[in-house]
């Protein structure tokens, strides 16, 4: 009933899981990974042990082959079960049980293992295998768009979608530094998980993460500041009767901006130099964001 695929980047150390399933809450059950160590998508008839006990196998040296060979070994249900991992090596490894329900299997590819079962046909595994190896762009990106090429027509879980989930640990990448979840993003119950866990993505990107190309920078012309202007007026954080010029950026508006950057969580995105970021003025114009809202700390009370 899921999909997934497990991947280490060798130019980052980043290692990952994405997964799609027709099962609430694919999140919590499927992928396992811990920075330095490797990553683990246990599924099928799920055996969650399998995940921390991989990565505790790998952790300890052993590689991804013998640590598959040690946890299925007393394990009576392995014909039922699928299993993909990855170590520190680069080398991945994958099991299908030969009692997983059709389709089901698995390829194993240059720093990458894909898996399904109770798929529509290989070419679930076959389309996110090639997505990967040809998407250009960190991990998330290439998980995202091996994840996107399941979601295709003749394709995916032969059951219809649910959850997905999108997993990518790097040391210290977590929020403030004190987890290594770089990415840690889940849709739990979805038409179309695959679809909502990008949408989130793109959203997650913008409020936890530095990795927006510089070249994406927008210098602040005038078309630029009144449509950011429309907005912050819109939404309370400038007056409509504020009088202020249209064609060039002041210290007013720059402390409104500053404002709705605050409020909406998208502070890493702050600029003071007279540009803004292509993912902030899309999301501006579009989305416009949440209004202005009066805040004191309670020390100011």
């Amino acid at each position: 009933m899921t999909f997934s695929i497990v991947a280490y980047d060798p130019n980052t150390g980043d290692f990952g899981v994405a997964v799609q399933s027709k099962f609430i809450c694919v999140g919590p059950v499927v992928p396992f990974a811990q920075a330095n160590v490797g990553a683990v998508a246990t599924q099928a008839h799920c055996n969650t042990s399998f995940g921390p006990r991989g990565l505790e196998l790998m952790g300890s040296g052993m590689k991804a082959d013998d640590a598959l060979k040690k946890i299925l070994a007393n394990d009576e249900l392995k014909d039922h079960r699928q299993v993909g991992l990855i170590d520190s090596y680069g080398n991945a490894t994958a099991f299908t049980g030969k009692e997983c329900f059709h389709w089901a299997g698995h390829i194993i590819g240059d720093h990458f293992t894909c898996q399904g079962n109770i798929l529509i046909s290989a070419d679930t595994v076959e389309g996110m295998a090639k997505a990967y190896e040809t998407t250009k762009g960190d991990l998330p990106t290439r998980l995202l768009a091996a994840l996107h090429s399941a979601d295709q027509e003749g394709r995916g879980d032969a059951r219809g979608q649910q959850s997905a989930s999108l997993l990518v640990v790097r040391e210290k990448g977590g929020y403030g530094g004190f987890t290594d979840r770089w990415v840690d993003i889940r849709v739990d119950e979805h038409p179309h998980p695959i679809k909502e866990l990008h949408r989130i993505f793109q959203i997650y990107d913008m409020t936890m993460l530095e990795r927006e190309n510089p070249a994406r920078l927008l210098p602040l012309d005038k078309n630029r500041i009144e449509n950011i202007i429309a907005v912050l007026e819109e939404l309370g954080y400038l007056s409509s009767n504020h009088g202020g010029p249209r064609d060039s950026w002041t210290t007013e508006y720059a402390k409104a901006f500053e404002n709705w950057i605050g409020i909406n969580n998208f502070e890493n995105k702050w600029r003071n130099d007279g540009k803004i970021w292509q993912s902030i003025y899309d999301y501006m114009l579009k989305e416009k964001g949440t209004p202005f809202v009066s805040l004191k700390k309670m020390s100011e009370i």
